[in-house]
C-alpha cells in the first residue's frame, strides 16, 4: 500500500501508552451560513446518515438542501452560541469539552491511570478525528480506546464514527490497538446519572403532580423507520434506557411518555413524534410538562433550540401551561463518575508502561523463588 504514512522515525515498543478518543458528532464553526454551508455538506453528505442514491442525493442536497438550510440553520446556531465562563462556542463542543477534561481529572486522579490521554474529536467539523488521532499518536499512544458520546448505537451516528476512526487507521503503517465501546444505553453508571438529573432538577423546581395529569417526556433524536426495518437497534435501546429511567423514577408509561424528535424528509421516522405529541399536550391543557433528552449526553442545538424553544411554543399555543427542560448530563459529577467508570471498565487489562529489563528479571526471579517455597518438603 503506498500510501502509507511514513513513520520511520517513531521508537518501537518503548511504551504502552494508552488513550481516549471522546467522539460527538460535530458543529459548525461558527453560527453564519459560511460557517454552516461545509458542516452541513460533510454531515449530509455521509451514506450512514443519508441512505439514498448517491446520484439523487447530490441533486437534492446541492441544488435544495445547502442553498436554503444553511442560512436558516445558521440563525439556530446563533441563538444558542455560547460565550461564557464555560467556554465559547457551540453548546454541543463546549460541554463535550468540558466532559473531556473532567475525565482526563478522574484518571488522573490514580496513580494507574495518570498516563492516560484523554482527547475529544468532532465526526463532522472540527476538531476533526483524523486529526486528534494524530496528535495522540504524537504524544505516544498506541492503545486507543474509542468511546463514542452516543449511550444508544445507531449506524448513523456510532458506525459512522467508527468508520472515521478505520479510515484514519487505514492509512497507518504502525497503528494502534483499538478497542471500540458500541453502547452504554443500560450500562447502571449512565442510568443512574439520568436519574440524579432528573431528581436534582425536581429537587430545585417541585415534582409534577402526575395524580393530576403532569407529564413526563422522553424526548430522543429520531432515524427513518427503515433504519430500525434493516436492523438497526437503536430503536430498542432507546426504548431500554426510557424504561430504565422511568422505572427508578417510580413512574408508569402514562406519566413518563417516550418520543423522537429532529425529523427530517417526507420519509416516516420512528414514532411517537415529538413535536405532534407536546401540540396533543397542549391541547388536552396539561398544566405541566417537564421533558429531558437521556439520549443527548450534552446539551445542542437539538435540545437548546428545538426542544427549549420550539418545543415550548408548540406546547403553550396549543394550550398548555408550564413548560419545564431539564438539562441534558453535561459535566455533572455522576455523569463524569459515569464515563469514568465505562471508560476503566473498557481498558481494564491494558498497561500504561512497558517495564524495563530489570523489572522483568526482578520478576521472574521472584516468581523463581515463589515456586521453590510452594515444591519445598
Amino acid at each position: 500500500m503506498e500510501n502509507l504514512i511514513l513513520d520511520k522515525d517513531k521508537a518501537h515498543a518503548v511504551s504502552q501508552k494508552v488513550g481516549i478518543l471522546l467522539i460527538n458528532l460535530g458543529t459548525p464553526d461558527a453560527p453564519t451560513a459560511k460557517a454552516v454551508r461545509p458542516y452541513l455538506k460533510q454531515f449530509l453528505s455521509d451514506s450512514r446518515v443519508v441512505e439514498v442514491p448517491k446520484f439523487i442525493w447530490w441533486f437534492i442536497l446541492n441544488g435544495i438542501i445547502l442553498p436554503f438550510r444553511s442560512s436558516a440553520s445558521a440563525k439556530k446556531y446563533a441563538s444558542v452560541w455560547m460565550d461564557q465562563a464555560s467556554g465559547s462556542g457551540a453548546p454541543l463542543f463546549v460541554h463535550s469539552n468540558n466532559q473531556s477534561i473532567g475525565l482526563q481529572q478522574k484518571l488522573a486522579s490514580n496513580e494507574s491511570t495518570k498516563d492516560v490521554k484523554v482527547a475529544l474529536a468532532m465526526r463532522y467539523g472540527n476538531p476533526s478525528i483524523e486529526k486528534v488521532m494524530n496528535e495522540l499518536e504524537n504524544e505516544g499512544v498506541n492503545r486507543l480506546l474509542v468511546l463514542p458520546l452516543y449511550p444508544q448505537y445507531s449506524a448513523t451516528t456510532t458506525a459512522s464514527s467508527f468508520d472515521a476512526v478505520f479510515e484514519v487507521h487505514s492509512k497507518k503503517r504502525n497503528p494502534p490497538a483499538l478497542r471500540m465501546v458500541k453502547n452504554y444505553h443500560d450500562h447502571p453508571a449512565y442510568i443512574a446519572s439520568l436519574v440524579k438529573q432528573v431528581q436534582d432538577y425536581w429537587g430545585v423546581h417541585g415534582t409534577p403532580d402526575f395524580k393530576n395529569g403532569d407529564k413526563f417526556v422522553m424526548s430522543f433524536h429520531g432515524v427513518p423507520k427503515r433504519t430500525l426495518l434493516r436492523g438497526d437497534p437503536y430503536h430498542c435501546e432507546c426504548h431500554k434506557t426510557g424504561r430504565l429511567l422511568r422505572e427508578a423514577l417510580g413512574l408508569s408509561s402514562e406519566e413518563a411518555i417516550l418520543s423522537f424528535q429532529s425529523r427530517f424528509g417526507k420519509a416516516e421516522w420512528l414514532k411517537p413524534y415529538t413535536a405532534p405529541l407536546l401540540e396533543l399536550l397542549g391541547k388536552a391543557k396539561t398544566n405541566r410538562l417537564d421533558i429531558f433528552c437521556p439520549g443527548f449526553p450534552a446539551d445542542c442545538l437539538e435540545t437548546l433550540e428545538e426542544i427549549a424553544m420550539e418545543g415550548k411554543e408548540i406546547f403553550t399555543h396549543a394550550g398548555g401551561q408550564a413548560y419545564n427542560v431539564i438539562p441534558c448530563l453535561n459535566d455533572q459529577e455522576t455523569w463524569l463518575d459515569g464515563l469514568h467508570t465505562i471508560a476503566l471498565e473498557n481498558i481494564a487489562g491494558w498497561q500504561t508502561k512497558v517495564p524495563s529489563a530489570s523489572e522483568i528479571t526482578n520478576r521472574i526471579a521472584m516468581g523463581q523463588a515463589a515456586e521453590k517455597i510452594m515444591l519445598a518438603p
